[in-house]
C-alpha cells in the first residue's frame, strides 16, 4: 500500500472517492511533485548532540537515543521499497530521549483524566470544515453516517482480488474511538497495556502538550528504529524470517486469515517483544505511529543531493501528495498488526505512511519524544 487517502478516515468516502483509491503505476517525474518543498538545514557541519550531556537525568519511561549521522530512506537490498522511500539520503541528528514503548491506552487515560480532553473521535462532526478538504462535488452523506466514530478493521470472508480498495476490511464504525478500541460494546478492561489508538494527529499534539514532550520527526524515527543495524532492512537485521518473534504484524493471507504465528490477531500490550539496540519496544508492527513531519510524495528526491548532510531535519515544508492534491497528510511510520507482505510490508524501518490529520484509526497511535533542552527546562 503506498498511501492512505484523505477519504481513508471515513468509510462513507470511499463510496465517493474509491476511483482514486486504485492503486497508480505511474512514474513519478518533476511535474507529479510539488515545488512547494525544498531542502532545509544542508550543512557539512555533522556535529551532533551524542551523549547525555551532564546534569541531565534520563526522563521515566524514556531512553537516550545517542545522536549520529545515518541514511535516512530505504537501504539497497530492500526489494519492497516504495518509490516515495528512495533514494537514501543523509542526514545528521542530535540525540534525544524517546518513549521506550508507544503510549498505552493507561497513560492516555491519566492525560484525559487530568484534562478532560476529547479525542477527535468522540466529537460530533463538522461537515461545513470536512468538506473543505474534499472536491467540490463531494455530496454530503446521511446524517445517520455522520456520527461520531472511527475506522475499525473486519476480515474479508474470501480472498480480495484487489487490495487498493480499502473498503473491503475497513468499516466506519459509530461509537469506536480510544476508550472502544474494538466499537462501542468494547471496552479497555485488560487491554490498560495496549496502545492507544483510534488517535487523530491533534490528539497526539494535545498528549505531548501534557506531557512536556513532542511527536518526533521522521528521521529522529528513522534514527531510533535502526539502533545499530544502520544499514539494515528491520530493526534486527535483514532476517525476514525473524518477523513472527520481532513484531506484531498479520501472517497468513490478509485480509482473510491470520495464522497468529506472533501470537495475536489484534493489538499485543507493548514489550511483547524483544526491544532493538537502544531498548525500544515495538519500532516494527503492532500499530502505527505518528511524525512530525508533513508528507510530500517527492521530498527525498529533493533532498537527495550527496555532497550535503541534513541537520535535524523537519520534513517537508508542506504536504503534497502526488495522487490527493487535496490532502494534507502526516506521516506515519512503522506499520501494524495488519502489515502483510502482500499488502504493505510497512514493518521495514523506511516505510512510510501518509494519512490525513483528523485520522483516527484502529491501528494508528503514538510515541514522544524530547529534546536535551525540553528535558533541562522540566527539571527547571
Amino acid at each position: 500500500m503506498y498511501h492512505i487517502k484523505r477519504g481513508f478516515t471515513f468509510l462513507f468516502l470511499f463510496i465517493f472517492l474509491i476511483g482514486c483509491n486504485q492503486k497508480k503505476k505511474e512514474v513519478l517525474t518533476s511535474d507529479d511533485t510539488s515545488n512547494k518543498t525544498q531542502p532545509k538545514l544542508a550543512t557539512q557541519d555533522t556535529t551532533v548532540i551524542k551523549e547525555i550531556p551532564d546534569g541531565i537525568q534520563t526522563p521515566d519511561g524514556m531512553v537516550w537515543i545517542p545522536g549520529g549521522v545515518i541514511k535516512a530512506g530505504a537501504v539497497p537490498q530492500d526489494e519492497m521499497a516504495m518509490e516515495h522511500e528512495k533514494p537514501a539520503h543523509k542526514v545528521a541528528i542530535d540525540g534525544f530521549f524517546m518513549d521506550i514503548n508507544e503510549v498505552t491506552n493507561a497513560q492516555f487515560k491519566k492525560f484525559v483524566d487530568e484534562t478532560y480532553y476529547v479525542t477527535v473521535a468522540e466529537r460530533d462532526i463538522d461537515w461545513e470544515e470536512m468538506k473543505k478538504q474534499l472536491p467540490e462535488s463531494t455530496p454530503k452523506p446521511h446524517d445517520s453516517i455522520m456520527q461520531p466514530g472511527s475506522l475499525t478493521f473486519k476480515k474479508a470472508k474470501s480472498s480480495v482480488a484487489n487490495l487498493y480498495d480499502f473498503s473491503q476490511w475497513w468499516q466506519w464504525t459509530i461509537g469506536a474511538n480510544w476508550k472502544h478500541p474494538d466499537g462501542p460494546k468494547s471496552s479497555l478492561v485488560g487491554k490498560e497495556n495496549e496502545p492507544v489508538v483510534h488517535i487523530a494527529y491533534e490528539d497526539a499534539l494535545a498528549y505531548c502538550e501534557w506531557a512536556g514532550r513532542r511527536l518526533p520527526t521522521e528521521a529522529e524515527w528513522e534514527r531510533a528504529a535502526k539502533g545499530e543495524h544502520t544499514e539494515s532492512i528491520y530493526s534486527w537485521g535483514d532476517d525476514v524470517s525473524e518477523l513472527s518473534r520481532k513484531a506484531n504484524t498479520w501472517e497468513g493471507e490478509f485480509p482473510v486469515t491470520n495464522t497468529k504465528a506472533d501470537g495475536f490477531d489484534q493489538r499485543a500490550s507493548v514489550k511483547r517483544y524483544p526491544p532493538n539496540d537502544f531498548g525500544l519496544y515495538d519500532m516494527a508492527g503492532n500499530v502505527w505511529e505518528w511524525t512530525s513531519d508533513w508528507y510530500d510524495t517527492g521530498y527525498y528526491q529533493k533532498v537527495a543531493d550527496t555532497s550535503t548532510i541534513l541537520k535535524n531535519p523537519q520534513g517537508a515544508v508542506s504536504p503534497y501528495n502526488a495522487r490527493d492534491p487535496y490532502a494534507k497528510e502526516k506521516v506515519m511510520k512503522g506499520g501494524s498488526f495488519l502489515c502483510n507482505a502482500s499488502y504493505c510490508a510497512s514493518y521495514r524501518i523506511s516505510a512510510r505512511m501518509a494519512t490525513s490529520l483528523d485520522s483516527s484509526l484502529e491501528h494508528l497511535g503514538f510515541r514522544t519524544v524530547a529534546s536535551v533542552d525540553m528535558v533541562k527546562k522540566s527539571e527547571g
